[in-house]
C-alpha cells in the first residue's frame, strides 16, 4: 500500500471517530486561492456571539435527487436542527449553468438568512447571489464554489492538489502505471471538475506517471443516463483505454454500472470519487477496485455551521477566524475565505462495509 494511500485512510478513521463521538476536532488548514477580495466583509466578527436561534438557512445544490447532494445536504440538515434553525432544500432537476438563479432570486425575496450552494457555473449565479447579500443574506458555496467576490465563505471538501494527487495514484497502481485513461467529468463548467482535470494532469507530468497519457475528457452533465452513456462511447472510441477516471459520484457509479454488465469488467480500471452505498456492489464484484470521497454529510454539516455563524456575526469570513462546527470540532478559515473539510478517503473490499453513507 503506498504511503498516500495509508494516510488518506488514517485521516478517514481520524474524521469518522470525531463525527461518531461528537468530540472536538483540530484546527483545519487553508486553502490555495489567493484572491482576497471576495469576502466584503463588514464589521466586526464576534466570536462570543451565540448563534441565532431561527434563522432560515435554504440548501440549492447542483440538482435535487442527485445522491450525493440528498447525503450533503441531510448532513446541514442534521447541523440547521442542532442549532434550533429552520431548514429547507430547493433546486433544479438537472444541472445547468443558470439553473440555480430562480432559486437564488426566490430564496432572496423571501429574506433567507442563509443560502448555501453549490454552483453549477461560477460566473452564472453572481448576479443573483450577489442581490441575495444585498438583501441580507449570507451566502456559503460548498463542493463547487463560484467566484469568491459572490460569497462570504467557501467550504471546501478538501485542497483541490490532494484530490488530484489522490486520483491519479489510484489510477496509476490499477493499470500498473501506463496506458491510456479517460475522465468522465460532470458539467463542462463545473468549477471543481475542471480545476481537479486541471491538475491531474499536472500530476501526470511527474516522471512516475511518464507513461499514462489522458486521450479524452467526456461529460455526462450529472445525469445517470448520460454518464453510462458516454462511458459506452469512451470505450468504443478508445479500444486501448486501460482506465476510467470519473470525480463525479453520478458519473463513477453510472459508469461501474455499465462496465459491471460487460465484456469491459476487469479490463478497464475505474475510480473516482463516489459513496460507499452506490459502489458497494461494484467492488465488492469486482469492477471496481479502489476509489476515494471524503463523507459529503459533514461537508453538508459544516458548510450549515458557516452559515450560521455569518448570520450570527460570530465570523465575517476573514482569513484566521475561527469557527465552531458542532460535532467536528474548529477550523480555521483560509486565505480568500476558504474552509476545508479534510483529506479524502480510499474505500476497497477491505474497509467499505464500515461505512454507511
Amino acid at each position: 500500500m503506498s504511503q498516500l494511500k495509508r494516510t488518506l485512510r488514517l485521516g478517514l478513521i481520524t474524521a469518522t471517530v470525531l463525527a461518531v463521538s461528537a468530540c472536538g476536532g483540530t484546527t483545519r488548514g487553508s486553502e490555495e486561492n489567493t484572491n482576497p477580495a471576495g469576502n466584503q466583509a463588514t464589521g466586526q466578527a464576534d466570536p462570543d456571539a451565540p448563534l441565532t436561534e431561527g434563522l432560515d438557512v435554504a440548501f440549492l445544490p447542483k440538482q435535487v435527487n442527485n445522491p450525493y447532494f440528498t447525503v450533503a445536504d441531510g448532513g446541514g440538515k442534521s447541523a440547521v436542527e442542532e442549532f434550533k434553525g429552520n431548514y429547507k432544500e430547493v433546486g433544479p432537476s438537472e444541472a445547468g449553468a443558470s439553473s440555480q438563479v430562480s432559486y437564488i432570486n426566490t430564496l432572496s425575496q423571501q429574506q433567507t438568512d442563509v443560502i448555501v450552494t453549490s454552483a453549477n457555473d461560477p460566473n452564472a449565479i453572481c448576479g443573483a447571489l450577489n442581490s441575495a447579500r444585498q438583501a441580507g443574506a449570507k451566502v456559503v458555496t460548498f463542493d463547487s464554489d463560484t467566484k469568491p467576490e459572490c460569497r462570504d465563505v467557501f467550504v471546501n471538501q478538501v485542497t483541490g492538489e490532494g484530490i488530484a494527487e489522490n486520483q491519479v495514484e489510484l489510477i496509476a497502481e490499477q493499470i500498473g502505471g501506463e496506458g491510456e485513461i479517460a475522465i468522465l467529468s460532470a458539467t463542462p463548467n463545473a468549477t471543481n471538475q475542471n480545476a481537479w482535470i486541471e491538475l491531474m494532469r499536472e500530476q501526470l507530468k511527474k516522471p512516475e506517471y511518464s507513461k499514462i497519457e489522458i486521450v479524452a475528457v467526456a461529460y455526462g452533465n450529472d445525469e445517470d443516463q448520460k454518464s453510462f452513456q458516454e462511458t459506452q462511447g469512451l470505450l468504443r472510441s478508445y479500444p486501448d483505454l486501460k482506465g476510467i477516471v470519473s470525480p463525479t459520484t453520478v458519473g463513477v457509479a453510472a459508469a461501474a454500472r455499465y462496465l459491471s454488465g460487460s465484456e469491459y469488467k476487469g479490463k478497464v480500471a475505474l475510480t473516482g470519487l463516489g459513496t460507499p452505498n452506490q459502489m458497494r456492489e461494484f467492488v465488492k464484484d469486482g469492477t471496481v477496485e479502489a476509489f476515494a470521497l471524503w463523507n459529503p454529510a459533514d461537508l453538508g454539516y459544516l458548510a450549515a455551521y458557516a452559515g450560521a455563524a455569518l448570520a450570527s456575526g460570530q465570523i465575517t469570513g476573514a482569513q484566521g477566524e475561527k469557527l465552531e462546527a458542532g460535532k467536528l470540532g474548529e477550523y480555521t478559515i483560509g486565505e480568500d475565505g476558504v474552509i476545508v473539510l479534510g483529506p479524502p478517503a480510499v474505500f476497497d473490499q477491505a474497509n467499505i462495509d464500515q461505512f454507511d453513507f
